[in-house]
């Protein structure tokens, strides 16, 4: 009896192990070593190969644990085995319910004794149970379903605007992901069933995290779009109408006479687009730059206009 229990009863392999991973791997590492492993052995790339396929669900079983950052922590502290499954305290075995009593032996937890019962000898479930537990029919593992987690770099106006990307998964699938208008940075897309099968067949989810690029001219402020008009003194001072970019394309805008360093021109639904509708703003800042190749005779003219016109920029805000 001992040697049948021993010879069936296996502990699943050590996760880390499996994957190819050193214990104290880096959380990117047993991404990395997963993908790898899921995309050699994935039945659908290995039609009619059920060593793949068993291997497959092992890597697939393995990364449960070990890429779930919480599963992670209480394997390595013991708290659950490599199917997932809470460690129970060690119990007296075989041999202690092969010496005692008879009448005792393998009955159910709480069930009369013999002479107060039937004494039908039938088996300790608890103890059996944790023998099995994690397993289906016949001794096989049940792989949970898998999610997996990706992250897709798009640029900032298709964050601002929308777009469809097509992402190949590590499985050789293509998928066609839509990217909505005003989607944030590190926000993360939910791709129902697009995860890998457990044993049973249902598909896990895929979870997409965006991140998007830095524009050189657009900067984002929660709905609204930030940009930097730079404009010559002689058209602050006059005023003027520029074209300028938007997250829509270039409009013509009016810098107002006179206006000064950090005026901002508010350009009313050029932002993002609003979860309840509407958009957001752009703000367009005035930055005044000095002229160009400024001679002496510009020189003596700021000079002379200063003395009627006094200037002290170092003095304002001052107590």
């Amino acid at each position: 009896m001992a040697q049948h229990l021993n010879s069936n009863v296996r502990r699943m392999a050590n996760p880390y192990e499996t994957l190819g991973v050193a214990p104290d791997a880096s959380p990117d590492d047993i991404r990395k070593a997963y993908r790898k492993a899921a995309k050699e052995t994935h039945p659908d790339l290995n039609p009619g190969n059920p060593a793949a396929e068993k291997r497959f669900k092992e890597i697939a079983s393995a990364y449960d644990i070990v890429g779930d950052a919480d599963k992670r922590k209480r394997y390595d502290a013991g708290e659950i085995d490599e199917t997932g499954a809470e460690r129970q305290p060690e119990r007296h075995f075989y041999r202690e319910y092969a010496e005692a009593d008879p009448n005792m032996r393998y009955r159910r937890r709480g069930e009369q004794t013999a002479g107060q019962g039937n004494g039908t000898g039938d088996v300790d479930y608890d103890i059996f149970a944790d023998l099995f537990r994690g397993r289906g029919e016949h001794g096989n593992f049940r792989v949970p379903p898998q999610d997996v987690r990706y992250t897709l770099e798009i640029d900032f106006l298709d964050a601002v605007n929308g777009t469809h990307k097509v992402v190949v998964m590590p499985d050789g699938k293509a998928l066609d992901i839509t990217i909505p208008a005003g989607i944030n940075n590190g926000q993360v897309l939910r791709l129902k069933g697009q995860g890998v099968p457990g044993s049973d067949g249902r598909p896990g989810d895929a979870y997409v995290e965006i991140s998007v690029r830095p524009h050189a001219r657009f900067k984002r402020e929660g709905d609204d779009i930030v940009s930097t008009l730079p404009v010559s003194l002689g058209e602050s001072l006059n005023g003027t109408s520029v074209r300028i970019d938007t997250v829509d394309g270039p409009v013509d805008v009016k810098v107002p006479k006179g206006a000064q360093e950090g005026t901002k021109l508010r350009l009313r639904g050029k932002g993002v687009s609003r979860k309840g509708g509407g958009r957001g703003d752009q703000l367009v800042d005035i930055h005044i730059v000095p002229p160009e190749g400024a001679d002496e005779a510009l020189a003596q003219f700021m000079a002379e206009w200063e003395k009627t016109h006094p200037q002290n920029p170092r003095g304002k805000g001052a107590d």
